[in-house]
């Protein structure tokens, strides 16, 4: 496996970053994950300005320009044979802050780590996508965005793991998070959808939730199907008396909800709002 790291192609063997990296000491850098169909990596000029902007919320400059990166991306799918008509790719782009002596002092690290790595992709499995999936209410609640903002990708993701340790231990698909209000915000790594008394609804990005790339995506393909899509401060109850329910992400795209605390959602299928904007999407993604 060939791995950007710091200027120049490595092979796995030889990606080795220092134990003085403050990504690895502190958790200090930002991230994109990314996908492909076939060789077009989805929405990628999205995600690339979401990533500059997470590095600049944190004072964090990249040492290289978004086309350039662009072309790392491409580069690196080309040497792992991802990104092909047979085989999507899993990208993921990585800036820490970099080498520094000890200390929370961003000025210790003189020059960012930068890590490109494309994999082939694992999606879902494809039953669950007519089936659906459990997922819980976590007892974890999401970090407050007055002490860390939803919109920075950062590295340190122990707020999600903590709520996934959670949905392990309860044998279901993930946990979704509540605010310091008792609002719904997101899953640990997907956005939330619900349908209730005919609008589409989700959960407004001032609740504490990340404005994922594909939310966007679904929001507006919504639109264009004519249904009524509403953003705003929820509760569980509401999502309780949902009648159709769904995740999403870039990697599983829209993942039908079909139980929540082990309640059905509606009939406990996925719903027509589901199915149709998942039809839509394999539409418009390329393929």
């Amino acid at each position: 496996m060939w791995i950007y790291l710091n200027n120049k192609f490595v092979t796995d063997e030889d990606a080795v970053i220092s134990v003085f990296d403050h990504g690895f000491l502190y958790g200090d850098g930002v991230y994109e994950t990314l996908r492909s169909y076939g060789p077009r990596i989805f929405m990628r000029d999205e995600h690339l300005s979401r990533l500059l902007r997470s590095a600049e919320a944190i004072g964090l400059t990249i040492p290289i320009s978004m086309t350039s990166l662009a072309d790392i991306l491409h580069e690196a799918m080309i040497r792992n044979e991802v990104g092909t008509e047979q085989r999507d790719a899993y990208l993921r782009v990585t800036v820490s802050r970099g080498t520094g002596d000890i200390g929370l002092d961003p000025a210790l690290c003189p020059s960012p780590t930068v890590v490109v790595m494309a994999n082939p992709l694992v999606p879902p499995a494809s039953h669950l996508y007519e089936t659906g999936v459990n997922v819980i209410i976590a007892s974890t609640k999401r970090n407050l965005p007055s002490a860390l903002s939803p919109q920075i990708k950062a590295t340190n993701f122990l707020n999600n793991i903590q709520a996934k340790r959670e949905a392990i231990a309860a044998g279901a698909f993930d946990s979704l998070l509540l605010n310091w209000e008792q609002h719904l915000t997101e899953c640990t790594i997907s956005n939330l959808f619900f349908a209730l008394d005919g609008t589409l609804r989700t959960p407004a990005l001032e609740c504490g939730l990340l404005d994922g790339i594909t939310r966007m995506v679904v929001i507006r393909l919504a639109g264009e199907l004519n249904m009524h899509v509403e953003e705003g401060r929820y509760t569980v109850d509401q999502l309780f008396q949902a009648d159709e329910c769904f995740l999403t992400n870039t990697t599983m795209e829209i993942m039908p909800v079909t139980s929540i605390d082990r309640r059905p959602v509606g009939d406990g299928t996925p719903g027509p709002l589901t199915r149709k904007l998942r039809e839509q999407f394999l539409v418009i993604r390329g393929r």
